[in-house]
Parts: C-alpha cells; structure tokens; sequence
C-alpha cells in the first residue's frame, strides 16, 4: 500500500520544531530530562551531544590552559571546559575560554560573547562539527577570535574580524610558534607543544 502523501497546505501549516531555550535547558537538567553529568551543549535551541575526550585531548586542554594561565597572569581569566551563553538559544561549552576579568554582581554569571577575547576549540575527532557548526555559530554571535587547534592534522585554523554572521579572516597554518592573544596587549603563545610539534 502506497504511503498517503499530505497536500502542500498540511505540510505548510505544520509548525516548525520548538527550538529549546537556554532556561528551558537548565529545567531539564534540574527535572532529570537531561543527566546532570551528561556531556551535551545548547546550539541554536537543539541539545547536541559531544564527542567524548580523549586522552591526546584532555592533555592538550591542559596543557594550553596552563599555557594560557600563564600568559595572562592578572590581566584575563581562563576557562576550561565551562558554558558561555550565546543569546537565548544556544549555550555551547568550548575546551578554553580566555575572557576579561568581571567584577560586580555578574562576576558569577556565565559569560557571554561581550565578555570573551577569544574561544578555543581542541579538535581530535570532530574538526567538521566544530568548523561547520561551533566556528559559524561563534562569528553569529560576535565572539572576536576563535582558534580550532586540530590535533590529527598539526594545525591551528584561526578565524577573526567577526562581521554579517561570518568572519572576515580565517587562516590554517601548522606553524603556530607565536600566536598572539586577542585582546591581551603583547601576549603570545607557542602552540607547537600541544599541536605535537
């Protein structure tokens, strides 16, 4: 028996899916929809599960984390592994956050894409993921720098100059000696040791 088809005005009334709200996220995971050790993230209102970390990964986050640390001593904060709240839709968790120090009653508060000099990403096994969905999703938002450091392939994709939902600049290179960091005068870093150079 052949499948009935639905005419074009029942398929047009059908409304769209429901986008899920950051607050709408966290009441999940405070009814027990969604395990409170479960690793996921909220990109653009969908709950999208994330790769597991791997060894070769969970070295390299902290090694660049120390790395970083010490780099900006007093002059940023660092964090590893933590949400940022990106509008009402979407609250992705990135390897490395490098973000201005707050003070005030915000201080607590998960930052957001004004609060952030640069995002790092440390890929081994979801490069395409997070260049076709986490690097658009960043530039959406305005985050100024993203770096996707990609450990299969020794290399350090670097986009920044948000503008119009994209970024204006993006580089690959394997040569990632002296990288400096946004928004930190004079700050660099040498990436060669977490790439395995």
């Amino acid at each position: 028996m052949r499948p009935k088809l639905r005419s074009r005005a029942m398929v047009e009334s059908i409304s769209p899916p429901h986008r899920i709200t950051v607050d709408e996220y966290y009441d999940m995971a405070r009814t027990g929809l969604i395990a409170r050790d479960a690793r996921v993230e909220l990109i653009e209102g969908e709950v999208v599960r994330m790769a597991p970390i791997g060894d070769r990964h969970c070295r390299a986050v902290e090694e660049l984390c120390e790395r970083l640390q010490q780099a900006v001593i007093g002059r940023a904060r660092i964090r590893c592994q933590m949400p940022v709240r990106l509008g009402d839709y979407s609250e992705p968790e990135p390897d490395i956050v490098v973000m201005r120090r707050r003070t005030g009653p915000h201080d607590r508060a998960h930052p957001s894409a004004t609060d952030v000099f640069l995002i790092v990403e440390i890929s081994d096994s979801s490069l395409r993921y997070d260049l076709d969905t986490k690097v658009p999703l960043y530039a959406g938002y305005g985050v100024p720098e993203v770096w996707v450091i990609d450990l299969q392939n020794r290399r350090l994709h670097l986009y920044r100059s948000p503008a119009n939902g994209c970024y204006e600049h993006a580089t690959s290179t394997p040569d990632c000696r002296l990288t400096a960091i946004p928004g930190i005068s004079g700050a660099t870093i040498d990436l060669s040791e977490v790439l395995g150079g």
